[in-house]
Parts: C-alpha cells; structure tokens; sequence
C-alpha cells in the first residue's frame, strides 16, 4: 500500500491518494482535481472510490466531480443530507479497493457525522484518515457546526479521538486532512510530515488531558475567529460542486478597469506588498499572491461582489484563479496584465510610506494613531499602550470608528498590515503601513508588560 500525499498548503489542507499498485482511492480531494488526475496518471493507477471524512467548510470538496469522471464510487456519510448520488456508508462498513480493505470509523466532533477511513492491505501498518478528528497534535474545531453546540461537539470530538487511538495498533500511521495552518484546526500545533497512533498517544493533546472537563475548557477558550467564507462552503459542498474552469479570464482595458472600480468591484492587485505600496490604482485592494491570499480574499471581500485580477503576467493570475476556485470563487470577472503606469494615468495612481517599528518614536501622536489589526487573542498577549484595536476581519465594517487623523496599520510580521493599508487608502485615509515584526517592537520597549513577559 502506498500512499501519496497532496498538499494544499494555502489552505493548510491534504488529500491522500492511496493506491495498491493498480487501483486507487482518494480521500477529500480539493476542487481541482487536475491535480489527481494528474497524479493518478504519473503512478498509471486507476481510481475506483473517492472518501470523504465530512462535509467541509474550509474548501469547495471536488469529490463528486472527481467520482464522475473516474467513474468512481463517491463515498459519503450516509446520515449527512446531501443533494447527489453517493455511496452511503456507516460506522464498522467495510469496503475494497483492489487490495486494499478500508474500515469505515464514526469520529464525531468535527461535524456530526465525522468519518474516519482506517486503510489496509494486510502487509505492514495500516493508514488511518482523519480528516479533521485526530490532528498532528490537536484536534478540529468544534465550532462550525453551530457554535451553540461548541461545547457539545468538543466532548464528542475528545471522545471519538480517544476511542479511535485506543482501537488502532500503535503503529498505524495517521493521515489528516487539516491542521497544517487550517483555520478548522482547533489551535495551531507543530506539524510533522507525518505521524502514528503511538506518536499522538505521546503528544496529542486529547490524549494526553485524562480531564474531558479540563479539555474542553481548553479547546473553547482557545478558539479563534475563524474566514467569513466558511458560511457558504458547507452549502456547496451538499450540493455537490461540478467541474471548474481555469482557462484565461477576460482581459480587461484600463478604460474597463476604471469603469469596474468606480462601480465599488473589488479589482484585486497580486503584486508583492512594499511594489503596491510604492505604486498603486487607487481604488484597488492589495493582496500578495501567496500563501494566505484566497484566505484573505474570501474572508474580506462582500460575498458575491465581481473579482477583477491584476497581475504582473498571465501566470500569476492562473495562480491566483486555482487559489479562488478552492474556496468557490469560480470565475474572475476579468484580468488585467501589468504595471500601473501601464494600465492608469499618473493622476489615477497612488502610494503610501512603509516603515518599520523604529519609525513609531518619530511620529507625532496628536495626529497619528497606531491600528493594530491582529487577532484579539494576539492584542491581549501585548500590544503598543495606545494603539486603537480593530481585527483585520471587522476593517470594512468598523471604518467609522476609527480614529482622524494618520493612521499607523500594524501586524504581527507584515501581510495583514498591508491588507489594511491598501484598504484604508481604498476609504480615503491617510495611512503609514508598518512592515515589520512584532517582536521588534517588543524589542524596542514599544509594547505593555504582557508583550515583553516571557
């Protein structure tokens, strides 16, 4: 039994292709599934079933298109209310691929009808599929389904993990889907490459807390805020995506370009932070193409609002397009290629300083305030005295309360911080972006006690 790992790391996800040497099954597979396929091909094996372990709300699943055109079985909780043809399974159903025999485990928690696939061939250890059950040293959050039920769902989530360890060999290697900087992680861990049952008997945390009371109380109050899009993944993924569509979008003339951002369009600029700081379309929202950019965009942009995508080249929007479609932005509106000297007149162009911690001492505070724009649980561990605390999540929506004047937008390392820079330029303020580490500033005695407390 082989298994191949497929990683998503923007999304802090992983898919698993498994396969005996002929045949092959795949377990929560992310909506571009070229990628599988692509795979599937390279290893000249055939898949025959595709798993899911629940019905996500971090990511567009592309399992049933990718069970439609493999011709596979589509494996799915037979108690979720779906609107597709799948093949229902339960707790303690056993299924065959080839060689293979996958043992189908009930792991509430996570959702309520959790899954996890325990995959063996008779020779070696077997390989257990935890979706977002047992992590690398934590668990799922419990908070998605209804966070009236957080607390309900975390004691079914302690329960399922602690019984799917006591039942498994030690030896039987472990194979999550999230929990490498997914936000459907319960709290961020160390991720190892991988990991056993015997390992996470050592380490993980809800098995190694004999308290379920005292685990819970963790789990709740460690939780975190977690993207706006996640509202609208669980319904897609019921529904059953179909295929996607990553060929080229339109391109767009700065006549358009002007005519979309006028019309309050999200035209999304995928140059590096400090290049959209020095030269910018006035108008546009700067997000860096990289890991945290479908993230990020899903989380701020109004759902449903057009995406228009300036990029440097064609292939920085292709990257930026395979990003949005995990999260069911389908299509761009359009794109727009190149700088934006190329693409807007002077008068249409804009900037904003960029500096660092260092900076702060200068700054005159009669007209100046520090937005700090971290997670809460980041300000209460320390921050600058005097900052003004608004989450990068609430910017749009809490504008008005800011405060006149220039506003000093900070972080913990940079990117959010430029998020918010291009966003306040966006709503007409004056703005200096602070690109710098967090532990600068606790070096330079800018911060409160809790931030210089080791």
């Amino acid at each position: 039994m082989r298994v191949e790992v497929i990683e998503t790391s923007e999304l802090g996800d992983r898919s698993y292709l498994v396969h005996d040497g002929r045949r092959a099954l795949v377990v929560d597979p992310q909506r571009d599934i070229d990628r599988v396929r692509a795979l599937l091909g390279r290893l000249g094996v055939r898949c025959e079933m595709v798993l899911e372990t629940h019905i996500h709300n971090d990511y567009v699943s592309g399992g049933a298109e990718l069970a439609r055109v493999c011709e596979a079985r589509y494996v799915v909780s037979a108690h979720e209310t779906v609107d597709f043809a799948r093949f229902p399974v339960a707790d303690g159903d056993r299924l065959t691929v080839g060689a293979l025999t996958v043992r189908v485990l009930a792991t509430p928690g996570h959702t309520d009808h959790h899954l996890s696939y325990v995959v063996s061939d008779g020779d070696g250890p077997p390989a257990a599929f935890t979706g977002g059950s047992l992590l690398y040293g934590s668990v799922g959050r419990t908070d998605l389904v209804d966070e009236a039920r957080t607390e309900e769902l975390a004691r079914s989530q302690y329960r399922s993990v602690r019984s799917l360890a006591a039942l498994l060999p030690a030896d039987t290697r472990v194979y999550p889907t999230h929990g490498f900087g997914s936000f459907c992680a319960a709290r961020s861990t160390a991720t190892p490459d991988e990991s056993t049952v015997a390992e996470q008997r050592a380490t993980n945390t809800a098995l190694t807390e004999p308290d379920e009371d005292r685990f819970v109380a963790d789990l709740v109050g460690g939780l975190t805020a977690y993207p706006a899009y996640y509202a609208h993944m669980g319904a897609r993924n019921r529904a059953g995506a179909g295929p996607i569509d990553l060929s080229a979008p339109t391109l767009v003339d700065p006549e358009r370009l002007r005519e979309r951002i006028a019309a309050g369009e999200w035209v999304v600029d995928l140059r590096d932070r400090a290049a959209y700081a020095a030269d910018h379309i006035r108008g546009t929202v700067g997000i860096a193409l990289g890991a945290q950019f479908a993230t990020w965009l899903g989380w701020l942009i109004p759902w449903g609002t057009p995406v228009t995508l300036i990029g440097e080249d064609r292939e920085q929007v292709a990257a930026a397009q395979r990003q949005l479609v995990r999260i069911g932005i389908d299509r761009p509106a359009g794109q727009a290629l190149g700088t934006p000297a190329d693409l807007a007149a002077p008068e249409e162009r804009g900037a904003y300083p960029v500096v660092g911690f260092a900076a702060l001492f200068e700054r005159d505070p009669a007209t100046t305030t520090v937005l700090d724009v971290r997670r809460p649980d980041e300000w209460k561990s320390g921050h600058i005295p005097g900052a003004t605390h608004v989450p990068l999540w609430e910017l749009l929506t809490r504008l008005d309360e800011l405060p006149a004047g220039t506003l000093w937008v900070h972080c913990a390392a940079g990117y959010r911080a430029s998020i918010a820079a291009g966003l306040l330029a966006r709503a007409g303020r004056d703005v200096v972006c602070v690109d710098d580490e967090f532990a600068h500033a606790v070096a330079l005695g800018l911060t409160d006690q809790a931030a210089t407390t080791p």
